[in-house]
């Protein structure tokens, strides 16, 4: 059975560019629809954060705020009440290996750019999965954590690796806009990535070698199906 760690963040608020605090976490659907792809297709899966805190969930990502249904907020809340014990005590990052997981998936909210994109523990094990081949996916705001991986130079591990994020134009439609502290596509690219944008709000997913991304909620359940699909290429699934 392949085993995928979802690393997802411990913050519960944004330090914005003004130095006030945006309360945030993370997003309902991506880690309620994506845990039920891999739930669904046999998949164990462990739950880490930061220091192995409770996260807490985007409030607007329940609601018409963030464009979120009543019914599709019913369902993810549904969800959410399931995996409610593996929320409560998460695993702590620190004390974890890539060595014992198939694949390291990250989803989003906008947390992961307070605490993931400079988790130390997070680098190393990112840096530790990405060298031995290990599927690594992140999603919507969770390619901020990425920012946390450094090669043995010192640099952007993925300096040079094509990938897709939450754009500077859906922070600006639909997010923070230039309240952010950074934008993600833009932090990204300056770090050397290369961006495949598609269109606002509809699903895109890149996939480079073991590195698979998803541009924001839409692309939800197409990232975690293409994570499976990466696993059963690698014969883990």
């Amino acid at each position: 059975m392949a085993r995928i760690l979802m690393v997802v963040t411990g913050a519960d608020g944004l330090t914005l560019a003004d130095g006030t605090v945006h309360p945030t976490g993370y997003w309902a659907e991506e880690v309620a629809a994506s845990h039920q792809v891999f739930r669904d297709a046999g998949v164990e899966v462990d739950i880490a954060t930061p220091g192995g805190v409770r996260p807490t969930v985007d409030p607007i990502s329940l609601d018409e705020r963030g464009g979120v249904e009543a019914a599709d907020a019913e369902r993810f809340r549904a969800y959410l009440d399931s995996l409610a014990d593996r929320l409560a005590e998460p695993l702590a990052l620190a004390g974890l290996s890539a060595a014992d997981y198939d694949a390291v998936y990250v989803p989003g909210g906008h947390g992961p750019m307070e605490d993931l994109a400079h988790d130390a523990d997070l680098g190393r094990l990112l840096a530790d999965a990405d060298r031995r081949g290990k599927v690594v996916a992140a999603l919507c705001h969770g390619p901020a954590a990425l920012l946390s991986a450094r090669g043995e130079d010192g640099g952007f591990l993925f300096a040079g690796r094509s990938m897709t994020a939450f754009t500077d134009a859906e922070e600006r439609q639909g997010g923070l806009g230039d309240a952010a502290p950074y934008l993600l596509e833009s932090r990204l690219r300056e770090r050397g990535a290369v961006i495949e944008a598609g269109p606002a709000w509809t699903s895109r997913v890149v996939v480079d070698g073991n590195l698979v991304t998803g541009q924001n909620p839409q692309s939800t359940v197409d990232t975690a199906k293409r994570v499976l699909a990466a696993l059963e290429t690698a014969g883990a699934a």
